[in-house]
Formats: structure tokens, sequence, C-alpha cells
């Protein structure tokens, strides 16, 4: 039979033909945490097909090795053993067959995050990335999934959420669903269980918001209303006259955990992780902060729906799953997703300007902080996240600087520093824009044909001149390929705006960020140059005293704190630690913490209408 399919995202017709793979995925075992998934091919390889499964998940920049979770794996056709030889660590040769291939295998699943595959007795979840191998040299055939409701009673009541198109299954039921391509396949995680539901509409698409998890007295009210006002923000950010969406329908995936934070985009859904408490209590009317840090969670992975599903990198236009794929470019495209989160949050209405200059303060605070922002560039950042960012370690904020959070700064600067050239004709809206229409919009359809095309390493800076008549050289020079921090002060202002970068806090400092282990108060960073590490104090050195006096661990931070609010800037300080088993005593002396709180006033009253989109004014700075 076929199915045709057409959407906003690709327009084709799929067919569920006997050349389409089949594949059949059911929850085995809940309490084993185990995923029973059977593959038919029915025209494979005639010398032997050849599988595979990722040894990544594209959006999460280091190598997994997710065929390490096969427990077990086996092939057959027409009812006989077929014989199955590993190539390499997540690659299987089938030995050749005339007839019909099945490839059966179980894989486990205990990983709660966003990036891979979980089931229990309270929910499922998978990424195809985790479970569909991959069939070489059909990966462009249409790919049909029939998604099975376990026998369990625990999963009696469970409903799919899921982007996936359906073939046979009923909207939120098990049954068919159906990819144009593998590609299409991995790009739909898959939520099953008896999670709270609610729809919304956003210039017209439909958009559901799924909540797995236990959240007592939860406002799904108030979500749904803040997150509409994020996604019509942001599709008439990028098509401000058809205000037409690149989908044609969306589903927001929320785990609800006791502690835990993150998100990863995929083209019309995304998986989402956070705290219980983060999320809204009814009748509650002030916003908090953790409530604040998901709406940006969930603005920042929404606008990865085209700065990154469909704008992409050149080197990530045609992924390459077996292993790392290089690009210098995560400043542009995780760095000014960033940006543009916390900002897409007020220009909706959902926060106010001095809620987001709370927040920008913060990002700022986070790139001052460590001395690694003097020694690696964005550049070097983004090349490196595979190696560097993804498997950090405890000297890392000495060693390396956050593609995400001073590449949000590089996208503010480059934005002020347009808006002030062009008398606030342009700005970097306007460049966004530009690479949706040139890079973005026919990704899809591009990509059946062969023909995707994603921004050069050096196309950037051509593209912005274009755009905008500015020349930024200069400016990525020393702030993306060099390591100089972005002047906001001065760029701001062009705007009759000053940043008052504060001083820092007088409170006597170590230089240590500090957690509790167990029973004890554990230092997990030494800054570099600060008074723990002129000491010789290092990181997973346990602090037990203080002039003699214990520093407890009921909050690791507090605690030291306390510890430390009894002593001034400059005195000098006894700390006994444990290394290891070996105690040890050292002499540090106090330093002020060096962090500085960043505020924004208006020079001039009247001169700017809105600190977070001012228009552009003489500021008589040359």
């Amino acid at each position: 039979m076929k199915k045709t399919i057409t959407t906003k995202r690709q327009v084709t017709n799929v067919s569920a033909s006997a050349h389409a793979l089949a594949y059949t995925i059911v929850p085995k075992d809940l309490a084993g945490h185990m995923y029973l998934v059977t593959l038919d091919i029915a025209a494979p390889d005639a010398d032997g097909q050849i599988v595979s499964l990722p040894a990544w998940i594209p959006g999460s920049y280091m190598v997994r090795e997710f065929a390490r979770n096969i427990v077990q794996i086996k092939a057959s056709s027409d009812g006989k053993k077929v014989a199955l030889k590993k190539l390499d660590k997540h690659t299987w040769q089938a030995a050749p067959c005339k007839g019909a291939l099945r490839i059966t295998y179980e894989v486990y699943a205990w990983d709660l995050s966003v990036r891979a595959a979980h089931l229990d007795q309270s929910h499922g979840f998978f990424n195809g990335t985790s479970v569909f191998l991959s069939v070489h040299g059909q990966e462009m055939n249409a790919h049909v999934v029939d998604i099975q409701r376990s026998d369990d009673v625990a999963c009696k009541t469970w409903r799919v959420a899921t982007s996936l198109p359906e073939l046979k299954a009923k909207r939120y039921g098990f049954g068919t669903y159906i990819a144009a391509n593998y590609d299409d396949l991995i790009d739909h995680p898959v939520e099953m269980g008896d999670f709270a539901l609610a729809t919304f509409d956003a210039h017209g698409i439909s958009h559901d918001f799924v909540v797995t998890g236990k959240v007592p007295n939860m406002d799904m009210e108030r979500i749904v209303a803040d997150v509409q006002k994020i996604c019509e923000t942001q599709i008439a950010f990028f098509e401000p006259r058809t205000k037409k969406a690149p989908m044609d329908r969306y589903v927001f995936m929320t785990m609800v955990v006791g502690e835990g934070y993150g998100g990863l985009e995929h083209r019309a859904s995304t998986a989402l992780i956070c705290n219980r408490t983060d999320l809204p209590v009814k009748h509650q009317a002030e916003m908090s902060d953790g409530y604040r840090g998901f709406l940006g969670l969930c603005s920042h992975e929404y606008f990865h729906t085209w700065n990154v599903k469909r704008i992409k990198p050149a080197a990530f236009a045609s992924y390459d799953l077996r292993h790392e794929n290089y690009t210098s470019l995560l400043w542009v495209f995780e760095g000014f997703t960033s940006y543009y989160d916390d900002l897409m949050l007020v220009l909706a209405g959902v926060i106010d300007e001095a809620a987001y200059f709370k927040l920008l303060a913060k990002t700022i605070n986070m790139v001052t902080r460590g001395s690694g922002r003097t020694k690696q560039s964005v550049a070097e950042s983004s090349f490196d996240a595979w190696t560097k960012y993804y498997r950090q370690d405890e000297n890392s904020p000495n060693a390396i600087v956050s593609y995400y959070t001073k590449g949000s700064l590089v996208a503010l600067g480059l934005d002020l520093m347009i808006r002030a050239e062009t008398a606030g004709k342009k700005s970097l809206d306007d460049v966004m824009r530009a690479m949706w229409q040139k890079f973005g919009r026919d990704f899809y359809e591009r990509s059946l044909s062969g023909k995707q095309q994603g921004l050069g390493e050096t196309e950037f800076e051509s593209l912005v001149e274009q755009v905008t008549g500015v020349n930024v050289r200069r400016f990525l020079d020393k702030h993306v390929r060099g390591t100089e921090d972005v002047p906001l002060a001065s760029l701001y202002a062009d705007f009759a705006l000053q940043v008052n970068d504060g001083s820092a806090s007088k409170k006597a400092s170590l230089g240590v960020r500090v957690v509790r282990d167990g029973n004890d108060c554990k230092i997990a960073n030494a800054h570099e140059g600060r008074a723990a590490h002129v000491a010789g104090l290092s990181p997973n050195d346990v602090i037990i005293a203080i002039n003699g006096l214990r520093v407890t661990a009921a909050d690791a931070a507090d605690s030291l704190a306390t510890a430390l609010g009894r002593y001034r800037v400059g005195e000098a300080v006894q700390i006994h630690a444990f290394r290891r088993d070996e105690l040890l005593t050292v002499q540090a002396k106090l330093q002020t913490d060096d962090v500085p709180a960043v505020t924004l006033t208006v020079q001039a009253a009247g001169k700017a209408a809105s600190l977070v989109r001012p228009s552009f004014q003489k500021s008589g700075k040359k």
C-alpha cells in the first residue's frame, strides 16, 4: 500500500510496499529495561546484508557507542538461522540468503536522559539512534515501525507520543508509523506511558505538550499558554510575512525527575528533562527561577527547529553517524540559539526586561568566571566539542570556553554592532532570516535528492556583509577566532545604555566550586590563580576544617561560605583537607570573589524605548 505524506517539511510519496524496511519494537522486560526489536528486510543484499547502529546522536556531540547496549542479536531467513559476523563495534554482516532477512535483537534501556533509551514500569522512551539498525544500501527506503504494547499489566493504560507520521496507528496509540528514510526515522523520539497531555495551536500548527512523571498540582494551563507564545514568536521571527512553520505538527516531550536538566532537538519534536520543582503549581502567580529556566529550555530547543535541524553547518548537511563530524561553527548554531532562547522569552511577553537582563548577567558571569576563555576560542571550542566540551573534567573551567555561553555573547555583540553601524536598519535577525532562506527553508526536500546544502566553515563572515553591509572580520578575529572578551560595555554605549560591571563581591573567597559528596565537602573545581589553587588545593580534595573548625556537608557551598564569612579579604586561614586518605594542611590567603554583578542603565531619559531591542541613538561614542 502507499501512504502519501504531505507536510510543510517535505512532500513525498512514501511507499509501504515490499521494499519498505519493517521494524517492530516492544517493551519486552520492564523490570529488566529491555526492548525487543525485530527488523524485516524484504530484499537483503545478495552478498550479505550489512547493518549498523549509530555511534552518536545528532545534537549531542560525543561518541556514545549505542551498540554496546545490544545484549543479543540473531538473524534468520524463512525460519532458518543465518550467520551474523560482527565487523566492528557497531556493524554486523549477515550471510547471503535467498529470501527475506529477519534480524532480532534486544536493547538494554536504562539511560534516563534525552539522548538514548529508557524503560521501566513507569514509562518507555527511545531515540531511534539507540534502537533501530541502519540497513546499508537501503537508507533511502521507506521505514515502517510497529510500536507494540507490552503484555505487562503496568502498560495497560499507556499511550504513545511521537511526531512520527501514523500509518495505521491512531494518534497517541500503538501501531504502525512511517518514516521517509532512515534519517527521518531516527529524528522522531518516542515516549510511551501514562503522560499528561495538552494540545495547542501556534499559527495554525498543532503542538502537543507531553509530561511524564509525577508533578502534584501542575499548572499545565499556564505552561501551555507560555509555550504557545514562545512558539508563535519564533515562527513569526523566521517567517514574518507568512508565519509559516517548517513542520505540520510538533511535540514537546518532558520527563520530570527529582534532579535533572537538558534537552535535545529534533525536526518536529524535542525531548526535555527537568526537575519536578521547575514546573509551576496551580494558583502560584510568581515565576520561579526554575520555571523561567524551563521556559528557556523549551525556547532553546524549539529555536533549533530552524537553526541546527534545517540551517546546518556544511559538515552536518549529511551526517556520518559512525564517527565524529567536525565543524568550527557550533558557536553559530548553539551559541546563537542560546542568545535567542532568552530573548524570545521577553519578546513573547513571557518575562520582563528586568528578568531578561538578570539572565544575561548570569551568562556573562558564567563566561568571565573561568580562565579557559583566555586559552580557547569559541571556534576551537566548537571543533573540540567531541573531546573537550562533552568530556569535561575538574580542570575544564581553566582550560575551555563554552560555545553556548560565549557564543551567545558573540551573537549579542554582533547584533549590537550591526544595529549601530546601520543606524538600526539591519540586525542579526536579518542574518538569521537570510540563513533560513538560503540553507534551511527547503532542506528536507533537497535531502531527498541528495542536494543538501549547509553553511560553509568560512561562509558566515561574507554572508553577514552581504546581508547587512557590515564588515565583521575584525570582530570575528578577536572574539571568535581569538580569545578576547566581547566588549559589551562599548557596544551598548551606542544605544545610550550603560553596562555597569559592578564591583566584585567583597566577601572572602577561596576561588573554588564545592559539592556535597556523601558527608564530605569536596572541591569540584579550583579556579586557576585563586586562593585555593595558590595554596596547593586541588579538585577532589575534601575540606574538613578551616582554622580548626569543621566544615560540614549539609550544604557544601553554604557551609563553606558560612565558614569563610567570619574572615576578611587578605586574611590567611589554615585549611585541613583530605586528598584521598592523606591529610593535608595548607595556608590560604583569602581573595575577593571576582564575579561582577552586571547591570544596565539608560544614560539619558527617553533615549531607549526598550533595553532589549533599543532604537539606535547617537551617544557621542567614536
